[in-house]
């Protein structure tokens, strides 16, 4: 089965915090989110509002147009 969206972007959010040496609670509390909410998103599970991406983006100090290439950049891998 070919990877979802959501599979892509909670993979690179992810990425991204191990990168940072965060925990799921530390990105959480610097996201103003529950640590199981951020769970669920790298699981894949729930798919994320906009409100949601932006303050992913202000905690994990990334821009939304680079999140947004490294998620599409997954979602290809999938499809070639």
């Amino acid at each position: 089965m070919k990877k979802s969206h959501n599979l892509a972007f909670g993979q690179t959010i992810r990425e991204l915090r191990k990168a940072k040496n965060l925990s799921q609670e530390a990105l959480a509390f610097d996201a103003g989110f529950d640590r199981t909410y951020i769970s669920l998103l790298e699981l894949g599970t729930k798919s994320p509002t906009l409100d949601t991406i932006m303050a992913l983006c202000r905690a994990l100090d990334i821009e939304f147009a680079q999140l947004a290439l490294r998620v599409q950049a997954l979602v290809r891998e999938e499809h070639d």
